[in-house]
């Protein structure tokens, strides 16, 4: 996931999900650094990356081309519930409050630091 600021969405998927990240990598050469981002237990892993030439990647819409969101379960209904929460008095927006789905999934829909959208799952 290419990203304006590695350190803020870093510590952002740290702090709200428990990601552990790996050592930052930087490639002298093009100025590349990123970092990959482990969730705890799972064999999943995002890749976080930046350059100083990166076009401007803020999302205009919610429904734009590209990567359209990222689920991550937290276990379980009240964890969606707390996390929701926090993450509203933190600051960040809530696109949509937790509920059940249509196809019947436990969720709430959030924007990440660079506008990207998280469903959090039970």
């Amino acid at each position: 996931m290419w990203v304006n600021d590695l350190e803020k969405t870093k510590d952002f998927y740290a702090k709200y999900f428990q990601v552990e990240a790996g050592e930052r990598y930087r490639n002298a050469k093009n100025d590349f650094t990123s970092y990959f981002l482990f969730f705890d237990g799972a064999s999943t892993t995002i890749e976080i990356m930046h350059r100083p030439d990166l076009s401007d990647c803020s999302r205009k819409s919610l429904f734009s081309p590209g990567l359209t969101h990222l689920a991550i379960s937290v276990g379980d209904r009240m964890a969606v519930d707390r996390l929701t929460d926090q993450l509203r008095e933190d600051g960040y927006p809530i696109v949509s409050e937790p509920r059940v789905t249509g196809d019947g999934y436990y969720e709430s829909v959030i924007l990440d630091p660079e506008r990207n959208i998280i469903e959090i799952t039970e």
